[in-house]
Order: structure tokens, then sequence, then C-alpha cells
């Protein structure tokens, strides 16, 4: 059986940070990596959200710049749908209205 090394003080914020985001509204990769202290660390919240195994996180409010989806594993089509489910309106993979939809922190 694998051992799981803890979690690194920068996984904690992350995990922080997405516990934190209101329903809908959507935060970029870049976003969580500033407000979990880490400015210009977007491919690492990516790897964090990754290997995160934290049910009920909203995993899926976290987009990639300028309001595209991005990757939900393969399945970036249920990522649009739990969006959607929260009001927010999807075309051609943009979130619509991103600008004001975006959450600051």
């Amino acid at each position: 059986m694998p051992v799981t090394a803890p979690p690194t003080a920068f996984t904690r914020r992350v995990l922080y940070v997405l516990r934190r985001i209101p329903t809908g509204r959507v935060v970029t990769y870049g976003d969580v990596a500033r407000l979990a202290g880490r400015p210009g660390a977007a491919r690492a919240v990516g790897q964090v959200m990754r290997r995160a195994n934290e049910p009920g996180l909203p995993y899926h409010r976290v987009i990639a710049a300028g309001g595209h989806l991005g990757g939900f594993g393969r399945h970036p089509q249920i990522k649009a749908g739990l969006l959607a489910a929260e009001g927010l309106s999807i075309r051609r993979g943009r979130v619509l209205d991103f600008a004001r939809r975006r959450w600051d922190g």
C-alpha cells in the first residue's frame, strides 16, 4: 500500500481557497495561485487539484484564463453542466460574462 505524503502548506492553502469559492462564481487557476500565496503557480494549482481527493470541493469552479473552461479530467461537459446548474451560461467552452462571474477572493 503506497504511503501518502502529508499535504504541503501550499496544498492546504489551495484547498482552503477552493472551499471559499461561492456558488455561481468562478476563478482561474492563476487566481487560486495568487490567493494561495504563490502568484504565477497556476500549473501547480492544477496539479494539486488533480491529486486532491476531498469530496465536496467545487473543483468545477476553477477555470482557465479568459473564461475558458479548461480541463476536468476527460469530462469537460460535466464541468459545463455543473456550472450551468449554478446559473452560469456557457458557450463554445467559455463562461459568458466572465468578468462579472469572476470571484476575486
